[in-house]
């Protein structure tokens, strides 16, 4: 280890020794992703991009597979509320009201829970 003691550069944080240095045309990570492969965002991105064909007022269209999947949550986002809508007025109720009438008994029930948070009994 002759060649250590008689170097003519500074060894240290980001200066590693010559000798274990990477040869020039050498990679750092010989196996490392091949290029042009695609990551999980670059494939999805691809895939929603790509178009299909769509029957709509009886006319066929051509649109991406992420324009149909959004018209398609919009659609069924709204039969829901419609269906939510229907069912409410077949069961005949009606929203409930910002005031809330307490009946007698729960009357009672208050001013003892009143009292009690009072200390009184």
């Amino acid at each position: 280890m002759s060649s250590d003691k008689q170097r003519d550069y500074e060894v240290g944080y980001g200066k590693p020794p010559r000798h274990t240095r990477f040869k020039p045309g050498r990679s750092g990570n010989p196996r490392g992703r091949p290029s042009g492969s695609k990551n999980l965002t670059t494939l999805l991105s691809e895939a929603l991009n790509e178009f299909v064909i769509v029957a709509e007022n009886g006319r066929r269209r051509k649109i991406t597979k992420r324009q149909a999947i959004v018209t398609q949550l919009v659609n069924r986002s709204a039969t829901k509320i419609l269906l939510d809508i229907i069912q409410e007025l077949e069961r005949g109720t009606q929203p409930a009201s910002s005031e809330t009438a307490f009946g007698p008994a729960d009357e009672k029930v208050i001013e003892q829970l009143k009292a009690r948070l009072r200390g009184v009994k």
